[in-house]
């Protein structure tokens, strides 16, 4: 399975939780997560998406700390089956 694919079944899956997962470009702020999570009731994470087994680079976890720092949850995705708890976890914080 490639990335996009993880990418296409996360972006599905928040669809039909009711929210968005709009791509998140930034540029000239390399390491970014791909995605947005945005739930109803103002409910907001970030996920990079990787392909099964592929991790993260460095200049990417430097990112996710800043985001964690700034008080949101930053998932790393690289497995469908985990798409379910990742959207549950945002629901609850």
């Amino acid at each position: 399975m490639r990335e996009r694919d993880v990418e296409r079944k996360l972006v599905n899956a928040v669809k039909a939780a009711g929210g968005i997962c709009p791509k998140w470009v930034s540029p000239g702020f390399d390491g970014m997560p791909d995605r947005i999570v945005i739930l109803p009731g103002s409910k907001i994470a970030f996920v990079e998406v990787k392909a099964p087994g592929e991790k993260p680079r460095p200049l990417q976890l430097s990112r996710h700390q800043l985001l964690r720092r700034l008080g949101f949850k930053v998932f790393v995705l690289d497995n469908i089956e985990k798409i379910g708890g990742i959207i549950d976890e945002i629901r609850t914080t």
